[in-house]
């Protein structure tokens, strides 16, 4: 009986992980979502027209610091509960290398945009 019992509660323990999982990277990718979106909306700025591509690419890294920053706290949580055995610092740097991708896709598209004949 005793077994049974234990068998029982590994499941429902393992459910329950498995839940906590799948929040976590729900809110990862929300987090990720909103980031992209605050972006999207300095990208499209009107008064970016006049802005050298280094000072858009000044602009970004400083915009959207609460969304940046809940989009890098949502993913560490999450990688964390997906790869517990992995060092948190190499999690910090998974968060901070997507954070960096993100801010080179949108100067990119800024650069691009900017050289496209009118």
């Amino acid at each position: 009986m005793r077994m049974i019992l234990v068998a029982a509660l590994a499941m429902t323990a393992s459910v329950a992980m498995a839940d906590d999982l799948d929040d976590a990277h729900r809110q990862a990718v929300s987090g990720r979502d909103s980031y992209w979106n605050c972006l999207a909306r300095e990208y499209s700025r009107d008064n970016n027209n006049g802005l050298s591509a280094q000072d858009f690419t000044s602009l970004i890294a400083s915009a959207c610091p609460s969304e940046r920053q809940n989009f890098r706290v949502t993913l560490v949580d999450f990688l964390s509960m997906q790869f517990p055995d992995v060092d948190a610092g190499a999690h910090m740097t998974t968060a901070n290398n997507a954070i960096a991708s993100a801010q080179k896709d949108i100067v990119t598209a800024f650069i691009k945009h900017k050289v496209t004949p009118k």
